[in-house]
């Protein structure tokens, strides 16, 4: 190529990928200087410009040697297309749903001969604030290498797990899909804290400690049913508590959840 390639492109500048970018960035994966972030809205571009100072923000795709593509799944296909004549050498996708082989008839062999490395992955939001979880794999025609790369990219915002692709829906429904599941209860404890005559105004606060504190206990002792075990005492409060969820079907409820999750990203990869 006779232009001069940035490090990294990536292609989408919304939440998650500013904030991919930003890890990317604290984390010293890439200095800013050599990654672009290629982004169609002019109002969000100036945003970028703002947040991520140092980083070149373009409404064009550009030569670079890697590519993250942070765009909605049906735009995967021609952005992996257009990245690959603009040169790239690798390419991870974060958009559920999208298969790798989908990516690798997109990418094809570049007309210079390039292979292009195909590699996918699932972050979830948490990945916003530094504590995400993402999913990542490789299709078999790639170099077992971009695993590498793409992992030292997206521990930047958190842990990275090697997951074979035929568990992708169901990881996707655990781990993509399960922050909306405590956003759920989240709320559900809100509302019932209030009709139990909580103060309004101090109950979200309340509630979201409650869940912070519960998550970095189990992060650090690992053994949530040890947990939940220490705090009930028989015939107490919480035991009381707990005997409603097992009599509604708590557990039922959230597999059934997962589930249908699982199932609904079938149906999407399939079309």
């Amino acid at each position: 190529m006779g232009e001069t390639r940035s490090t990294l492109a990536v292609i989408g500048g919304g939440n998650m990928g500013a904030a991919l970018v930003a890890g990317i960035i604290a984390e010293g994966a890439v200095a800013p200087e050599a990654i672009v972030v290629v982004e169609s809205s002019e109002e969000r571009r100036a945003a970028l410009a703002d947040l991520l100072p140092g980083v070149t923000v373009s409404a064009d795709i550009v030569p670079a040697e890697s590519a993250l593509i942070a765009v909605k799944p049906p735009a995967v296909v021609d952005v992996a297309r257009a990245v690959t004549i603009a040169g790239v050498d690798r390419v991870v996708s974060i958009a559920a749903g999208v298969t790798t082989a989908s990516i690798r008839a997109a990418v094809g062999e570049a007309a210079d001969g390039r292979h292009v490395d195909v590699a996918r992955a699932m972050p979830n939001t948490p990945a916003m604030v530094g504590r995400g979880v993402t999913a990542i794999c490789a299709d078999a025609e790639s170099d077992p290498g971009v695993l590498d790369w793409a992992e030292g990219l997206l521990r930047a915002v958190g842990v990275v797990e090697r997951i074979d692709e035929s568990l992708f829906d169901a990881v996707t429904a655990v781990t993509g899909s399960g922050p909306a599941y405590v956003f759920a209860f989240a709320e559900g404890l809100i509302e019932a804290a209030r009709s139990v005559g909580l103060p309004a105004d101090r109950v979200p606060g309340m509630v979201s400690e409650l869940l912070l504190g519960s998550a970095t206990l189990l992060a650090e002792r690992g053994d949530a049913a040890a947990l939940r075990i220490a705090v009930t005492s028989p015939g107490g409060t919480t035991a009381a508590g707990l005997g409603e969820f097992e009599r509604l079907g708590l557990d039922a409820m959230i597999a059934a959840a997962v589930e249908a999750a699982r199932d609904r990203g079938r149906e999407l990869g399939a079309g």
